[in-house]
């Protein structure tokens, strides 16, 4: 058997429920497969119980990674949602049942829930991560991540999955203040959050300086939407055509959504997510980290929504890592991260960074 190294040896882990699993049933948080057993385990999977890892159980997930969401509650006020799509995931983690636990991000699926459940969240780069056994909502956006308690455990999924080296030392970084074309969105306790983080980081002898995003970036959230309903309307084709009244009117709605989008208009928006990254390439050039809102605040009251992915939308489509780091609390008393957006591919490069910065404004 393949086995990069032991890095998870005896640690117990989280699934998210539209990952396979040989040994329990893949239900993708819906009523069209409520007894779905597979015969074989994703790659992220397998490779994790290569690595000495143990799959504990099956997390809650919004169904197929959207909107439609679960039963799950969050850790820190059983009345406000944990956020989704990876729910089960994120509270697993900030309740400690589980160290470290999979999700994926189509919108802002990790890093969203592991700001309202106050844990670590990592969103790969795009492409970085196998997706093979992982059900696909989107496939020009879907991205392998997971939740932890502190960045060092970033490591640990990394070195099993694909051989980094554990233990990257912590650097300070230069660190830019995004104010994204979002920033009005994010409520008081969101922009107090990275403000504070930025003067944390700033006194503990940070270089911080304020980066404004280019027009080119003014539309990529709805761009974003864009290449998600187009992608949905294929990825859940199957569904969508033999198994339509099993699926709720969120995910119904998504399908014909993307059956309306032009051809052209899809490629537009593919253009103009390349365009971001040229631009974000050359920003990269004077800043290491660009820290941002993870959330518009702190998690909803209720459970009926998972919350607003309106300031992970653009990073998910120009696939850049992503991490969130937690450390600050609302005006309720809930969880408020920050979001440490790094250059695409260097994964390594925010992950030593933001071990440094965890330090500083926690």
């Amino acid at each position: 058997r393949l086995v990069l190294n032991e890095s998870l040896y005896g640690l117990p882990l989280g699934i998210k429920d539209i990952i396979d699993t040989a040994d329990m049933p893949t239900t993708y948080g819906s009523a069209a497969y409520p007894s779905n057993q597979t015969t074989h385990d994703a790659a992220c999977v397998s490779l994790a119980r290569a690595a000495g890892g143990i799959p504990l159980g099956k997390t809650v997930t919004t169904e197929f990674a959207y909107f439609e969401p679960g039963n799950t509650t969050n850790p820190h006020n059983p009345n406000h949602t944990p956020g989704g799509s990876s729910s089960g995931s994120a509270a697993a983690v900030a309740d400690f049942m589980v160290p470290l636990a999979f999700g994926t991000q189509t919108g802002g699926s990790v890093i969203r829930p592991a700001s309202y459940c106050g844990v670590v969240g990592y969103k790969a780069t795009y492409g970085a991560l196998p997706m093979y056994g992982v059900k696909a909502l989107a496939h020009d956006l879907d991205t392998l991540g997971w939740f932890c308690r502190e960045v060092a455990d970033i490591d640990l999924m990394r070195a099993a999955l694909i051989g980094t080296p554990i233990g990257v030392e912590a650097r300070q970084p230069r660190i830019g203040l995004c104010r994204t074309h979002e920033w009005e969105q994010a409520d008081p306790d969101s922009q107090t959050a990275v403000l504070n983080a930025a003067r944390s980081l700033e006194a503990a002898g940070a270089k911080v300086c304020d980066v404004n995003l280019p027009t080119v970036f003014a539309d990529l959230v709805s761009r974003q939407k864009i290449v998600m309903a187009q992608n949905a309307a294929r990825d859940l084709s199957f569904e969508y055509n033999q198994l339509r009244d099993r699926l709720s009117s969120h995910v119904v709605d998504l399908i014909e959504q993307g059956l309306s989008v032009e051809f052209k208009n899809y490629q537009a928006a593919l253009a103009a997510a390349t365009n971001g990254r040229v631009a974000l390439g050359k920003i990269f050039q004077g800043v290491d980290v660009l820290l941002c809102p993870s959330a518009p605040g702190e998690a909803p009251e209720g459970l009926q929504s998972t919350g607003d992915p309106i300031h992970n939308r653009m990073w998910t489509l120009l696939g850049n890592p992503c991490i969130n780091l937690p450390g600050h609390l609302g005006t309720h008393g809930l969880p408020v991260g920050v979001q440490a957006v790094g250059a695409m591919g260097r994964d390594e490069n925010l992950i030593s960074f933001c071990k440094w910065m965890e330090r500083k404004i926690v």
